[in-house]
């Protein structure tokens, strides 16, 4: 087919909660054995200091007086750890299925490459995907056009779809680009919120609860 679906990364092809839980409980296990109380407890106590909007690691590590680590050091665990992330069903049903129809796939996401290269291998999104924007990589973040307009260089001709989350920088270029946009609406979990006023410029042309009804709108 003469299409050409891009994605966003976080919170759109999986809930990034599940990466921040993932690299918490790994947190939680190195400090657990630093000062010899549960992991389990540890990791509660980061869970419930992260929806309190509090500073996890300093709080953590004062708390239990943990002097083997610093705040750096959890952040760099948390940024380089090999998540124990998966793709949702409905997700993985979806990228089959484009897959399938012989439609190019790609990845626009924000972030550090070490990063943003572990989730994607956790989630076998290479069995999919060829062609990854990763901003640290490419020199640019979202919402530069460069990002986009690279698919429609390598990809000329064609209709492109952009599916993401984040209504402050996911949809703006490719609205003017022209590009059919597809926001994944929030289910609650998502790290940016889609209950902030913005102008229309910057909203996807379209909404959807899931990946099940992506197929709608793309294979018609």
């Amino acid at each position: 087919m003469n299409k050409v679906v891009v994605f966003d990364l976080d919170d759109t092809l999986y809930k990034e909660i599940d990466y921040l839980n993932s690299a918490f409980r790994e947190i939680a296990a190195i400090i657990s054995d630093d000062v010899q109380i549960h992991d389990i407890v540890i990791l509660n106590d980061m869970i419930e200091l992260y929806h309190n909007k509090e500073n996890v690691f300093s709080n953590i590590l004062n708390k239990y007086h943990s002097l083997k680590y610093t705040i750096k050091d959890l952040i760099k665990i948390y940024r380089n750890h090999k998540p124990k992330i998966s793709l949702p069903y409905d997700t993985k049903q979806a990228l089959n299925k484009l897959q399938s129809f012989g439609i190019n796939i790609g990845i626009i996401t924000d972030g550090r490459s070490l990063q943003q290269r572990n989730k994607i291998e956790a989630l076998g999104l290479n069995n999919y995907i060829e062609h990854i924007i990763i901003s640290e990589e490419f020199g640019f973040e979202k919402p530069n056009f460069e990002n986009y307009t690279y698919f429609q260089k390598i990809f000329p001709h064609m209709e492109y779809y952009y599916i993401g989350d984040n209504l402050n920088k996911d949809f703006i270029a490719p609205n003017q680009l022209g590009w059919e946009t597809i926001g994944i609406k929030d289910d609650g979990r998502n790290v940016h919120s889609q209950n902030i006023k913005i102008a229309n410029i910057y909203k996807p042309k379209h909404f959807i609860t899931d990946f099940t009804k992506l197929d709608q709108l793309i294979l018609r």
